[in-house]
């Protein structure tokens, strides 16, 4: 039987439908298609014109594919890197720790899991040559803001192969730093975005902003879609970092003195577009965006920034965080499920339910738990925000993941600390060129989970391509 016979051809149409649906399709597919295509409609022209139309109109409902076309990350220079040692030297060099709270900030390095060579920028580090207090000015947290922003931008897009002129919406998240003109300007000033870029400066939202910024990207991308297949698009360029020159808090309350120990510098670049035509090079594709917010006061106030009685500014951070975040992040997968999981799995969880309401009913004195489902059935590889040891062993113990899977995430925590909401992709990079426990491979699917302020758990699915 030829390969071009009705048969195969419609065993054909069958996979592009299934690949629509799934949004699964790229240029490539539809290419290969087009030949077959060609080949059969010379004996059947009216049916095969029909078939070609329902499935252009299929793609044309879908929208077009968000594709992630490059992204890359802060790599701090040696002047910036420092050791637990140095860290309580710059802390005893301002002259305003007592000796209980430097005792306890270095109690918390040592089990903080963060490494001897993570990076804090030279407003901290200048204090190590001079063995004075540290100098706080606003111009410094702007230098550290564009020695990390120009680094990954130009990086990331030498590598999806990009000019700053073909950038159409610019994203940038900062939780902490937000200066006028925003860091937005000051990306497209340097390098001379279009005056018809559209940029947008995130602030305020904490660990978990990087996926918001994707999700605002996507949303920017839908905008220029064409309502012909295979036309129109866009492209993004999403930055996430945190600028800590003016964030160390300098009093002695213990709820403030967390993030003293854990926060570190950091940024990534990431560059995504629309376009049908940049599919064939991207490195993966959006599949779900998920965001929830837990609007409880427990949780509002579990990462609270504030004054201590003294007048010092910090970031409290809750004892109940881990607690909060756990609660979370199950809201969030309670949508994110349906939409990755195997209908094997979900009939698992259902029928679990079902059970435990009919024994509570009952009033058996047994009640059997919800079935926690195996995300691992839908999911390669997990990017969890590396926000500190405890939060990571958590989810690990929880989803009951096998090291391998947790990783990337205590491998960024060790050489990077808790570098706000860059952390997931400090984890993506390991997974993308450095993972052997568990390499990655075309049609594998990475989730990314991160949390933060407000308190919000959010995340990305993403396939490698």
């Amino acid at each position: 039987m030829s390969v071009h016979s009705p048969q195969y051809f419609a065993a054909g149409i069958f996979v592009l439908f299934a690949h629509v649906l799934v949004q699964d399709l790229t240029f490539g597919m539809f290419e290969e298609l087009l030949t077959e295509l060609y080949v059969f409609s010379v004996s059947s022209p009216a049916i095969i014109t029909i078939i070609f139309l329902l499935v252009l109109g299929g793609i044309a409902r879908i929208g077009n594919p968000v594709y992630l076309m490059a992204f890359d990350t802060f790599k701090a220079p040696s002047s910036w890197k420092v050791s637990h040692e140095d860290l309580i030297t710059i802390m005893r060099n301002n002259k305003c720790f007592n000796e209980e709270s430097l005792s306890f900030q270095e109690r918390l390095l040592a089990k903080s899991a963060t490494g001897q060579a993570t990076a804090w920028p030279p407003v901290f580090t200048d204090s190590l040559k001079t063995g004075k207090p540290c100098n706080f000015t606003y111009e410094k947290s702007r230098e550290e803001a564009r020695a990390v922003l120009f680094d990954v931008v130009e990086k990331a897009l030498k590598k999806a192969g990009v000019k700053p002129k073909e950038i159409d919406f610019l994203v940038i998240n900062c939780s902490l730093f937000s200066p006028t003109p925003s860091l937005c300007a000051m990306v497209a000033n340097r390098f001379g975005f279009r005056s018809d870029c559209l940029t947008y400066n995130l602030s305020g939202m904490g660990c978990s902003a990087s996926p918001i910024s994707i999700k605002l990207a996507q949303d920017l991308l839908k905008t220029r879609e064409s309502a012909i297949p295979f036309s129109g698009g866009a492209r993004a360029l999403v930055v996430s970092t945190e600028i800590l020159s003016n964030e160390l808090y300098l009093g002695n309350e213990r709820k403030y003195l967390v993030s003293n120990a854990l926060f570190r510098s950091g940024g990534a670049a990431i560059v995504l577009s629309n376009k049908w035509s940049d599919g064939s090079r991207a490195w993966y594709k959006l599949l779900h965006t998920v965001r929830v917010q837990s609007n409880v006061d427990e949780a509002y106030e579990c990462v609270y920034e504030d004054e201590d009685e003294a007048k010092c500014k910090g970031v409290a951070l809750s004892k109940d965080i881990v607690k909060v975040a756990g609660k979370t992040m199950e809201k969030n997968f309670r949508t994110l499920g349906p939409l990755i999981l195997p209908y094997a799995e979900q009939a698992k969880v259902g029928f679990s339910m079902a059970s435990r309401e009919y024994a509570k009913y009952s009033g058996a004195e047994k009640v059997p738990k919800v079935y926690i489902p195996d995300f691992t059935k839908a999911v390669d590889h997990f990017c969890i925000h590396a926000g500190g040891r405890a939060v990571i062993d958590g989810i690990e113990k929880n989803l009951n993941l096998s090291p391998h899977y947790t990783e990337a995430s205590k491998t960024t925590l060790y050489n990077y600390g808790n570098t706000s909401s860059s952390s997931i992709w400090y984890e993506l990079e390991h997974i993308h060129y450095h993972q052997k426990s568990n390499p990655i491979q075309k049609g594998d699917r990475v989730l990314q989970i991160a949390f933060g302020s407000g308190f919000k758990c959010n995340t990305c699915v993403w396939l490698k391509l």
